[in-house]
């Protein structure tokens, strides 16, 4: 397969991921700001998400605050912004036009409809509600997506590349996720394990479509080390950050066997996820769990560069 056709097919996976985690963010930052206002002014919801994403150096050049209606247009709208879900969705139906002939058909409509329907969408008409069906709308189509990639892409270098996407995108956003609570902070008064702490962890939970994993797995009253065990070293999840970590392994590893050929983005993957799979929530809190994240992101970035200068270029 030519380096462009395996650069295209890695990178419309990856915006299409990055689309729907945005929306998760999004998601996640409605719920929490949908709060009563009894403990307003103590933190920013809206900020933490922006925070959450990396992208306040641009925000803040061409906004001056972080409230509802400019976190909306910046990580949904702008195209100034190429991590906002426009920009995603536009520059992933240009990867897929690219590729026509790698992907199916249903892939090629889900794709262009999604980017045909954004158009109907716009910061100025976003209330409570049209925002949550707006973000339904756009995670709907990127797990739309991903289940016809699943049942209809022809299991090739196509395939092993498209893949390889999604689990580098969907680690890293899942990171940036659960950082989210780091960044959102308990009022003055509110206690940990409190009841607005609890709405914050079940926030987080929804944003991940683990909130029903997470009862079936423990069990139990919600925890947070157990959120972030969840989330971080369950492989059984889904979009657990072990998960995705052991899924990109898998695929480097099936190129690496039909082609008799190791480099180092398999070192590099294989690096990674061992140190995840030997992990433990204890050792993850007592490094803290801020900065075992933006470890992990730094570590799962460092094997998308790996791929990209193994495969890709």
């Amino acid at each position: 397969m030519l380096s462009r056709v395996a650069a295209d097919l890695y990178w419309l996976a990856r915006y299409v991921e990055r689309a729907e985690n945005t929306a998760r963010l999004l998601d996640v930052a409605s719920r929490l700001s949908s709060l009563p206002t009894t403990y307003a002014g103590s933190t920013n919801e809206w900020e933490s998400a922006m925070t959450a994403t990396g992208g306040n150096f641009l925000f803040d050049q061409r906004y001056d605050e972080a409230n509802r209606r400019n976190v909306i247009d910046f990580l949904a709208f702008s195209r100034e912004n190429p991590s906002s879900i426009a920009s995603c969705l536009a520059t992933a139906r240009h990867s897929a036009r690219s590729v026509r002939t790698a992907i199916t058909r249903e892939m090629w409509e889900v794709i262009n409809d999604a980017w045909l329907e954004l158009k109907r969408h716009s910061v100025d008409a976003m209330t409570p509600r049209q925002l949550a069906e707006f973000l339904a709308f756009v995670k709907d189509a990127c797990l739309r997506l991903d289940g016809f990639a699943y049942r209809t892409m022809l299991r090739t270098d196509a395939h092993a590349f498209y893949n390889l996407g999604t689990f580098i995108e969907r680690g890293d956003a899942t990171a940036r996720i659960l950082d989210v609570k780091y960044h959102v902070l308990l009022p003055e008064g509110d206690t940990v394990g409190g009841g607005l702490d609890y709405f914050q962890w079940t926030s987080i939970l929804r944003a991940a479509s683990a909130l029903t994993a997470y009862q079936w797995v423990f069990r139990d009253a919600l925890r947070s080390w157990r959120v972030a065990e969840l989330l971080t070293l369950r492989k059984e999840l889904p979009r657990s950050i072990v998960n995705c970590s052991e899924n990109t392994l898998w695929f480097l590893d099936k190129l690496a066997n039909d082609y008799g050929r190791q480099g180092p983005a398999q070192r590099s993957a294989r690096a990674y996820h061992a140190s995840l799979a030997n992990s433990s929530v204890e050792a993850i809190y007592r490094e803290g769990l801020h900065e075992f994240l933006q470890r992990v992101i730094r570590e799962n970035n460092a094997v998308g560069d790996a791929i990209e200068a193994q495969y890709l270029r």
